[in-house]
């Protein structure tokens, strides 16, 4: 067997620990080196900590995982590239379309090296289920998806790094609704055309949206509907996929913090015929309560790098055009557009 792939982790706190814990749990792999300016006193044991991500970088390391705030990805990441290291990043990559550009430029430079973001959400086991269930055709063609993504909190910190928008760069939409952007493309592919809405309903202390409304068209005439909140006192995580002859539901989320209940995927074949009811169609459900997506992201990342294979899930490709579809989302909303132009020239007047 390969000595395990040796693994700097750049951020160290709630993403950076998860990760550390994944790598550990997989024989392939090993945390060797860290950074973080406040460094935890758990779960970096056995690790090197160094003083910045340049100094990671350069110890030896054979892959490097980026898990900062947006502000900062893009840097880490192309350094690393730059020094021939493979990078797992988490999403979103950084806070605009110029920092995943960037990014994109930094992986066409080195074509043997591995680069993958961090769009978990794909491996969840329902959401396999759904992708199984809308590719077999058994239930025909998509004509409409809906998803809601929503958490609450009992106060939105302003200390927290993703209530700044110079850390940030977006609200709920570009933090979480991201997740179900990315999910669209996972079941449609792109979308050309965007109508949206979004506000500051709320917590009026973070200056970026809390919820974002959002109607997209691909290209076929398939629509999608999203909302994306921060003011969802009872946490929800729905996708609704209706195709031709049926339907299926995406409910709950095994996330770490347990809020969203456990995963359910309910479908069913629309009923036809009299003496039918036409509108409680008997349902097939099946229940997941593990989440294997953080052990799965990792195996992929290694086997892509051992094998020179191309990353499947969450390419640049994927976190371009996700971002791509946030910052469409930001600008098909004129009014929240003018709000969001002065907070980025405060942002920018901060470096």
């Amino acid at each position: 067997m390969a000595e395990p792939l040796r693994i700097g982790v750049v951020g160290l706190g709630k993403m950076g620990g998860i990760r550390i814990h994944t790598i550990r749990d997989n024989e392939e792999t090993v945390a060797v080196a860290g950074t973080d300016p406040n460094p935890p006193t758990h779960h970096v044991g056995g690790m090197q900590l160094y003083n910045d991500y340049e100094e990671v970088i350069r110890s030896d390391v054979d892959a490097v995982f980026v898990c900062t705030p947006n502000r900062f990805a893009p840097d880490v990441v192309v350094a690393a590239l730059d020094a021939g290291k493979h990078v797992f990043c988490e999403k979103p990559p950084g806070r605009d379309l110029d920092d995943v550009e960037r990014i994109i430029a930094a992986e066409r430079r080195n074509p043997s090296l591995t680069l993958k973001f961090g769009f978990n959400h794909r491996y969840h086991l329902g959401i396999q289920e759904a992708k199984r269930i809308v590719d077999s055709q058994q239930y025909g063609g998509i004509l409409w998806l809906r998803g809601v993504y929503g958490k609450g909190d009992s106060q939105a910190n302003t200390e927290e790094w993703r209530n700044d928008p110079w850390l940030a760069g977006g609200g709920i939409l570009l933090d979480q609704g991201i997740h179900m952007l990315d999910l669209f493309r996972f079941f449609c592919g792109n979308f050309v055309e965007i109508k949206s809405m979004c506000s500051t309903a709320f917590w009026k202390n973070i200056s970026m949206e809390d919820n974002a409304f959002a109607l997209l068209r691909d290209e076929g005439g398939r629509v999608a509907m999203l909302h994306s909140s921060f003011t969802q006192w009872k946490h929800l995580f729905t996708l609704e996929i209706y195709m031709a002859d049926g339907y299926l539901k995406e409910d709950g989320m095994p996330s770490t913090s347990r809020s969203y209940r456990d995963e359910t995927i309910s479908h069913a074949r629309r009923r036809q015929g009299k003496g039918f009811t036409t509108g409680n169609p008997p349902e097939e459900t099946s229940f997941f309560n593990t989440d294997p997506s953080w052990e799965l992201e990792l195996a992929e990342f290694v086997d892509c790098i051992r094998r020179g294979r191309r990353v499947q899930h969450g390419t640049s490709e994927d976190a371009y055009e996700s971002m791509r579809m946030v910052h469409a989302i930001y600008e098909a909303d004129e009014q929240f557009k003018a709000e969001q132009a002065t907070r980025q020239r405060a942002t920018r007047a901060r470096g």
